[in-house]
């Protein structure tokens, strides 16, 4: 008999290391005589895209093409020391350093067009800077870069953005640990065979607070990745140890979901602005997969009434609570 089951899991993360560890993110934006943008930071893009994130929150800032911005990352030589790449503390992070940087050359060259146009009221967009009250005197971003250079003034800065936090309380535990943090809810729908315990995850519907979503498909992509990686640890993943040796030791013997595992994902946005991230955005790469057991472990209780409190939730385990249960009924009976 197949029966169907909905769970629901929830979560709070937060964003950072927290608890007065060294939090701390830098970058660095150069304009070039002839308008080019190069950006230098120590973060590295593993997948997640926080490299199309850097460029887009330049590109805002200084009003240039995103495409044209030259980003080197990663780099021990040439690029400031911007802290690890994990905690989901990337966009948040460096992300406003990012937008100091930019920021900051760019008032320099906002003064130098200030001279050149005698307006005050100017905006940086679409490669041009323009007086908003009088769009007929502008001048084009390559060609102020170059007379800013002449000038004499400096189009080269490095920023820094620090939220390391105090720690806690040590005799009560309180405090603020985080400088923020990422909230979210997942409900699962899930199809339980109580014959063989076989689990389907049928839907996922995913809530995600993410401060502001600077690109949203790339939001949604970490949420569906998130909730992929929380279906394997749910129902498939399980390292064997004997002895202290792993013996499971290939993808062949250690089972991650595939495109044809990973159920219909919708996600929902939900934007509360984070104070100290650029635009209010904040961290959404590791509280993606947190909801996601639990909403699917959750499901399966409901479906028939077994509570899994030992991960994975895979056929065998479910199978053998499932006889478990039953022959526990008839014992009462």
């Amino acid at each position: 008999m197949k029966k169907r089951g909905i769970g629901i899991g929830s979560m709070f993360y937060g964003i950072g290391y927290g608890f007065s560890r060294q939090d701390i993110g830098a970058a660095t934006v150069e304009i070039c005589e002839d308008g080019s943008v190069i950006v230098r930071s120590g973060e590295v893009d593993y997948g997640q895209g926080s490299d199309t994130i850097f460029c887009q929150i330049i590109a805002e800032e200084l009003g240039v093409d995103y495409a044209e911005i030259k980003l080197i990352t990663a780099d021990t030589l040439t690029t400031p020391n911007a802290g690890p790449t994990s905690a989901s503390r990337v966009t948040y992070v460096t992300g406003k350093a990012m937008m100091k940087a930019a920021t900051e050359v760019r008032e320099t060259m906002r003064e130098v067009a200030e001279e050149k146009l005698g307006m005050q009221d100017l905006m940086f967009a679409n490669g041009q800077v323009f007086s908003m009250s009088h769009p007929e005197k502008n001048i084009s971003f390559a060609r102020l870069a170059k007379a800013t250079h002449l000038a004499g003034r400096s189009v080269v800065a490095t920023a820094w953005q620090d939220i390391t936090t105090k720690d806690v309380d040590p005799e009560t535990g309180q405090g603020d640990a985080y400088s923020t943090y990422a909230w979210a809810s997942q409900i699962a729908v899930v199809e339980v065979d109580t014959e063989t315990g076989k689990i389907e995850v049928l839907r996922v519907v995913a809530a995600h607070d993410v401060g502001k979503a600077i690109n949203p498909k790339n939001v949604e992509a970490q949420i569906e990745g998130g909730v992929a990686t929380g279906l394997g640890y749910a129902l498939e993943e399980q390292i064997l140890i004997n002895k202290g040796i792993v013996q499971n030791t290939t993808l062949s013997e250690y089972m991650v979901p595939t495109s044809m595992d990973v159920p219909v994902i919708e996600s929902h946005i939900v934007e509360v602005p984070a104070l100290e991230g650029p635009y209010g955005a904040k961290g959404v790469g590791e509280p993606a997969l947190i909801p996601t057991a639990p909403a699917i472990l959750n499901a399966i209780a409901n479906a028939v009434g077994v509570r899994v409190t030992a991960l994975p939730a895979n056929l065998e385990n479910l199978h053998r609570l499932i006889r478990e249960q039953e022959n526990n009924n008839k014992d009462k009976s």
